[in-house]
């Protein structure tokens, strides 16, 4: 039953990357003139793509609401919380896709953080803040369930398997998006498909719900849809006084910002540095989710059998560093680029194996749902602001003639591993002196 549990929920997550990435390799299309590219081409610049791409995390970090979705996932349940999730997912889709489909001429309109931009950038944002509010809930809705399962059995390798097929999601979207949305007739195309597989994953969801329902009256277990474990406002203190929370959040917040937004401009990085035909650039990102598709489980394998969890993050965050400042540095051999690559699929694999299951050591069930929420908010900033922050960038850094120096935006992601290396070390320093047990095994 927890197998099938894992495969519901973790289909439903592999979809929802897949629209996550889905617009990544059509940047050239975004940023195209209006009707270059055999018509394609929507006009926006690298300041409006960078923009678009930080608003998945708009409404999760000022608005709060990854915060108060952890809330409501410890006080009303998993199923009640999986539900809501996916329906932002599946609306806030919708609306991107409208956006993207309609022209809206020259119109502009003032958007945070960005000033004036195209109201086909502000809308296709705006769909995409929804549903990043609905994706970042989903993601710590699907952990809580995977814990409610695992506890005591092989918790990191499901964690591992879930984020192995989210990963199949992203290298679907890196890989096919590029190629479906030129063979169908533009940028639509893909987002359509994206909302699509959304509606697919909240059916899932809600077969989720049948079966945890049952299992729940069968076991007479109480922990899902009633106020979970206890939870009580007044043990949110316990929460955020807790040194080691604080380590794995922070660690989370440096090592994705060397890694998502890296992701949405890694495809023209190829082109401008490395050379790549535009119609294969795609396909060297993307085999970093392929590689994570067999080691997170893999490196999860170890963790649950063998231990050395604040080890393995240490590992996977220097090789962040390394790979980034390779990418820094003046190498322009496409042999480079994708070995570089795959050592960042190894680092892929290794810190998120290690990290998500790491929690439940250090923050009990009744607040779990809570603290994933608070780990995603922060991470959130980085996924809203790295993203606008390198946008900007590139645009300072593109010369007369469209050509884009990278060394300044890959310095800066070399600098979120070397941060990530100092934190991994503390928080091995803190296991050791709390006893959490992040180097010792998850099976009992």
């Amino acid at each position: 039953m927890r197998w099938t549990a894992l495969i519901i929920v973790s289909v439903t997550m592999m979809f929802g990357y897949f629209f996550t990435d889905v617009m990544s390799p059509l940047e050239p299309l975004l940023t195209a003139a209006k009707g270059a590219e055999g018509g394609m081409g929507l006009g926006w610049n690298s300041s409006e793509y960078g923009w678009f791409s930080g608003a998945y995390g708009l409404m999760n970090v000022y608005l709060l609401l990854l915060f108060f979705g952890g809330i409501i996932l410890d006080k009303f349940g998993i199923r009640f919380t999986g539900l809501l999730s996916t329906a932002l997912m599946f609306g806030g889709a919708l609306i991107k896709y409208w956006a993207v489909s309609k022209d809206f001429g020259d119109t502009t309109i003032w958007v945070p953080f960005g000033g004036d931009v195209q109201a086909q950038v502000a809308y296709a944002g705006l769909g995409f803040a929804i549903y990043g509010v609905g994706c970042e809930i989903a993601g710590i809705t699907v952990s809580k369930v995977i814990v409610k399962w695992f506890t005591g059995h092989e918790l990191a390798l499901a964690m591992g398997l879930q984020v192995a097929l989210a990963r199949i999601g992203t290298a679907a979207a890196l890989g096919a998006s590029l190629p479906i949305a030129k063979a169908m007739g533009g940028v639509s195309a893909s987002v359509g498909l994206g909302a699509a597989c959304l509606c697919i994953g909240m059916i899932s969801f809600i077969v989720y719900n049948v079966m945890d329902k049952k299992e729940d009256a069968a076991s007479q277990n109480t922990d899902s849809e009633k106020s979970e474990d206890g939870f009580k406002f007044g043990d949110l203190g316990m929460l955020f006084t807790n040194r080691g929370f604080w380590y794995i959040t922070l660690l989370c917040l440096m090592f994705y910002a060397g890694v998502f937004p890296f992701l949405k401009f890694a495809t023209k990085l190829m082109v401008f540095k490395y050379g790549v035909d535009p119609e294969l650039a795609g396909l060297i990102p993307a085999m970093l989710p392929f590689g994570t598709i067999f080691l997170t489980p893999f490196f999860g394998g170890i963790y649950d059998n063998k231990g050395h969890g604040a080890t393995l993050m240490i590992i996977g965050s220097v090789l962040l560093c390394l790979v980034h400042t390779i990418f820094a540095l003046p190498l322009h051999s496409v042999v480079v680029a994708i070995a570089v690559m795959v050592v960042l699929g190894v680092a892929f694999g290794l810190v998120p194996s290690a990290m998500w299951p790491s929690v439940p050591h250090i923050i009990p069930m009744k607040l779990l749902g809570t603290a994933y929420a608070v780990i995603f908010y922060i991470q959130n900033i980085g996924l809203s602001m790295v993203p606008m922050w390198i946008g900007a960038v590139n645009d300072k850094n593109t010369s007369a003639d469209g050509v884009i120096d990278y060394t300044e935006s890959m310095t800066i992601f070399a600098g979120f591993g070397l941060v990530a290396i100092l934190i991994a070390i503390l928080l091995r320093i803190e296991d050791k002196k709390k006893g959490y047990g992040l180097e010792k095994p998850n099976i009992k």
